[in-house]
């Protein structure tokens, strides 16, 4: 294999914790290389404005990309468009197999992310970063949705959980959910039921959204009636489900039930020398801010781990 095939550092996937990553790597003078099928930056190109990144009281997401991206150039970090499909170890190197070709590394960090599952409802797709999203941390306190009715769709904790913290910013919150009862813990379902501000519509679902230039309504239909109703609404949320893009890697790793890579404290999974980060591996939150920090800490431990050092670093700060 040629040497424009080899590297220290293979990093699969170009969002920002992937080229927090692998600037990182290149910082520490290891031979680096960030694959991207799409563009880099990632789910953020998905995002229309960020302002929960700090530095930036607000920033255009692609704009936020673009500076990772060239930060990560400048260090020397080689970012190549290729589309992954597996990674094999095969002794104490992995490969990397891609679409255009094999390419080994003695370390490899997954940056693959994950993907929301969509409604596919009309105008979902139309109106994404308009008023479509599906993260309520991210976008909720947009002042561009502030004050206005907002529909939150899904039924388990995560929908109940970001329903409540959209009241801070919605005039009201109404969560639709296609069963008759929620799946959320019981706890969260006091406590939404406790919320002036949420009006819950069970056995309903979402069957349209629309509006102009912005996400101006939703369209209600309840299955038991088939009654459809056209609410005012600023914007959609929605939560019914998140899938971790580890299909790569197979049964390489150990994963949690739900297809999340288990990591430790320095983003190892259960394979020496290959590590995760960002949405694709278990963690509380999905922000920007954990995926950069992830990549930096694999990063790091990378190099360790190829110098031998990370081991006796691991010792000493249990010992």
């Amino acid at each position: 294999m040629s040497d424009d095939t080899q590297y220290d550092v293979i990093v699969i996937g170009a969002g920002p914790g992937g080229l927090a990553a692998g600037m990182y790597a290149a910082r520490a003078k290891l031979k680096s290389l960030v694959m991207e099928k799409g563009l880099p930056g990632g789910q953020i190109n998905n995002t229309g404005l960020i302002e929960d990144y700090p530095g930036f009281t607000s920033i255009d997401a692609r704009e936020l990309a673009q500076k990772m991206e060239e930060h990560a150039r400048h260090f020397g970090t080689e970012i190549r468009t290729l589309e992954t499909t597996g990674v094999k170890k095969i002794g104490d190197i992995f490969q990397v197999e891609t679409t255009a070709g094999a390419f080994t590394a003695r370390t490899v960090i997954l940056a693959t992310g994950g993907s929301p599952i969509y409604l596919g409802c009309p105008g979902e797709a139309e109106f994404q970063k308009k008023g479509v999203s599906y993260c309520a941390i991210c976008d909720g306190p947009l002042p561009l949705f502030r004050n206005k009715p907002m529909v939150v769709v899904g039924g388990g904790d995560s929908a109940v959980e970001e329903g409540m913290f959209l009241t801070k910013y919605a005039s009201k919150v109404y969560l639709v959910h296609r069963r008759d009862e929620l799946r959320a813990s019981r706890i969260l379902q006091d406590r939404l039921r406790e919320n002036p501000k949420i009006e819950l519509h069970l056995d309903s679902v979402v069957e349209k959204v629309g509006g102009s230039d912005q996400v101006e309504w939703v369209q209600i239909k309840n299955l038991k009636t088939q009654k459809v109703g056209k609410f005012d609404a600023g914007a959609l949320f929605i939560f019914i489900g998140f899938t971790p893009n580890s299909h790569i890697v197979k049964d390489l790793v150990k994963k949690d039930e739900k297809g999340y890579i288990l990591t430790n404290q320095n983003m190892m999974t259960s394979v020496p020398g290959l590590f995760a980060i960002g949405d694709v591996r278990r963690q509380l939150t999905r922000q920007i801010t954990n995926a950069v920090g992830d990549g930096t800490t694999a990063a790091v431990a990378a190099e360790k781990f190829i110098h031998g050092r990370l081991q006796a670093w691991e010792q000493s700060v249990v010992g």
